[in-house]
């Protein structure tokens, strides 16, 4: 099993235990007037970590592209003025090299740089032997192993103060969310790697300023450690993402109003409902398995008479009435969807193997 040799993430001064965690500042490091104006906004603010885009590849060329090593000064002067720690994206060794001569304090790595072995391996060796919090935003595809792949290259290379950043997953369907949450991988991430902290960018999943707040604090009711929030002094102006940006007023208000659940409370209370739930997953897996060796039956037959397996309007008659009665139990369309669809492809598969005997 993959293992992690971690250290606590905490900076001087700015400890985990000041839940959440909130590193925040504009998409893109646009001018020094933009950037300082928001660095002296959020700390008025009580905010103590300070980002900003310095490289931004953008999906298409064109757009702007970051203002370059020039912008590492300025999160210099924002450390000198204002006392906040700096962070900013590296997705090239030179990057590396750069952000380090300018004393920015915390380092990520981007969706798509994670994505790639190749490009995390040149990070990971131009870290070797340097002590600095690194954070790993997940790959644009949904694929845990690539994401905790590039926490281990980092680890081996002696980067021991490792967080992940969980800003979802590219999705055709962007009818709510600009990058589709996918919670359950961020919570296996965590269940496999209790001692990470867990940081939520509300601003790339939602890609909208007016659900930050509800991205937040479902990250919260998850016991995620922090959140990277993209807050802007003009938000409507800026030069890249303009519609996920907040000003730091707004941000404040934001943080205000997130509900902190009690990560230590005991449990104990709870523990005739967990046996409920218990008994109601065996009788769940009970039902699923007479369930399938009904489907073998089916697979039998079909295969005596020469009939195909996958029978369409079948499927399609079965999905409507059982989304349809699960919506009046009070289940979601997407849930049940997501349930039949695993049911089904299982039944599909035990037939298959039946057939092919």
């Amino acid at each position: 099993m993959d293992t992690l040799d971690l250290l606590p993430l905490e900076l001087e001064n700015v400890g985990l235990a000041e839940r959440p965690m909130v590193i925040a500042g504009p998409c893109s490091a646009e001018t020094e007037e933009q950037v300082m104006q928001t660095a002296h906004e959020l700390a008025a603010q009580g905010l103590k970590i300070f980002r900003a885009g310095i490289w931004k590849p953008r999906t298409k060329p064109g757009g702007f592209e970051g203002i370059g090593s020039e912008g590492l000064a300025w999160l210099k002067r924002v450390k000198k003025e204002t006392g906040m720690f700096t962070a900013t994206e590296v997705a090239t060794a030179h990057h590396v090299y750069e952000a380090l001569k300018y004393g920015v304090d915390i380092l990520w790595i981007g969706a798509r740089t994670t994505a790639n072995p190749f490009a995390v391996q040149e990070i990971a060796d131009a870290l070797k032997g340097v002590d600095i919090p690194v954070l790993v935003k997940n790959p644009v595809n949904p694929d845990l192993e690539l994401w905790i792949g590039a926490l281990l290259r980092l680890n081996r290379a002696g980067i021991k103060r490792l967080g992940v950043i969980h800003r979802g997953f590219s999705s055709y369907d962007k009818k709510i969310y600009r990058n589709l949450p996918q919670w359950h991988l961020p919570v296996e991430m965590k269940r496999r790697f209790p001692q990470l902290p867990i940081f939520c960018d509300p601003s790339h999943i939602g890609g909208k300023r007016d659900l930050i707040q509800s991205l937040s604090q479902q990250a919260m009711d998850l016991q995620f450690e922090g959140l990277i929030v993209e807050s802007h002094c003009n938000p409507d102006c800026a030069w890249s993402d303009a519609s996920q940006q907040v000003t730091p007023e707004s941000l404040r208000a934001i943080l205000d109003s997130l509900i902190l659940r009690d990560m230590k409370q005991s449990t104990e209370s709870l523990e005739d409902l967990r046996k409920q739930i218990d008994e109601l997953d065996t009788q769940l897996l009970e039902v699923l398995a007479r369930r399938m060796r009904v489907s073998d039956e089916i697979g039998l037959y079909k295969k005596e008479h020469n009939i195909s397996i996958l029978q369409t309007t079948r499927y399609d008659e079965i999905l409507e009435k059982r989304c349809l009665m699960g919506e009046q139990m009070g289940l979601s369309a997407a849930f049940m969807k997501v349930v039949l669809e695993a049911i089904h492809s299982e039944s599909v598969h035990r037939q298959m193997q039946i057939m092919n005997k």
